[in-house]
């Protein structure tokens, strides 16, 4: 299945390369949404949640789940927040940074998510960055890689969203290797995300049982205005 990512930035929709360079900007999450109407499951992020921004996207993020099943993350660092994500329409609760201590699994705050919230609404992103995972942004990375850390978080969840950051949005390619070492690492269903380009590549992360979350590859063509003359840095 290809999931559509709508990440919100400063109340509009944004799309990043490496998750720092801005390259598209529109202003209306609805109308966005409303493009992607053929896709059954959207994938929302609140940018602006997850980096600690007193502002957040909240109400957006609140009236795409009363249109659309949505699986919401960015800033999930409570109980409380998850409850409330939930609460607001959330299909599934996305759950990143707060998974994890500065060299692990942060067992004590999933024992607790998992007693408030039902498993089967938990998933939690594993991101790699130069073959760590990367937290905070991906602005910091633990002792830990991927296929090591998936085991450990299985009690907790019913799946995961697993980026590729060295590829996220640069319409390169992702890396199938990768993938598939994951696969090797857990049977919980993977939603793999991270430089996904081609139909080949979807039909390949398929074959290893694994749904394809489309940023950049999705919003081109969808909106090949943005992408005439120019693509993102392939640098």
């Amino acid at each position: 299945m290809i999931i559509p990512c709508i990440d919100l930035m400063d109340g509009k929709v944004v799309q990043l390369v490496q998750g720092k360079e801005k390259f598209l900007e529109l202003p209306d999450a609805v109308a966005v949404l409303g493009k992607f109407a053929a896709y059954p499951e959207i994938q929302v992020i609140d940018l602006d949640a997850a980096m600690g921004k007193e502002r957040n996207n909240a109400q957006i993020v609140q009236e795409l789940c009363s249109r659309k099943p949505c699986r919401v993350g960015g800033g999930i660092r409570s109980v409380e927040r998850a409850q409330a994500v939930v609460r607001d329409g959330a299909r599934k609760v996305i759950v990143g940074s707060s998974a994890f201590t500065a060299s692990g699994i942060n067992e004590d705050f999933l024992r607790a998510l998992l007693a408030a919230v039902p498993r089967e609404k938990l998933l939690i992103a594993v991101d790699s960055l130069a073959e760590r995972v990367a937290v905070h942004g991906w602005r910091d990375t633990l002792p830990l890689t991927s296929a090591e850390a998936l085991p450990l978080l299985e009690p907790y969840c019913s799946g995961f969203l697993c980026t590729y950051i060295d590829a996220e949005g640069r319409l390169q390619g992702t890396n199938l290797e990768w993938f598939r070492s994951l696969r090797a690492a857990t049977q919980l269903p993977i939603t793999a995300a991270g430089g996904i380009t081609t139909d080949e590549e979807i039909t390949a992360l398929e074959k290893l049982g694994m749904n394809a979350a489309l940023g950049m590859a999705i919003y081109r063509k969808v909106f090949p205005e943005f992408f005439a003359g120019h693509a993102p840095d392939r640098h």
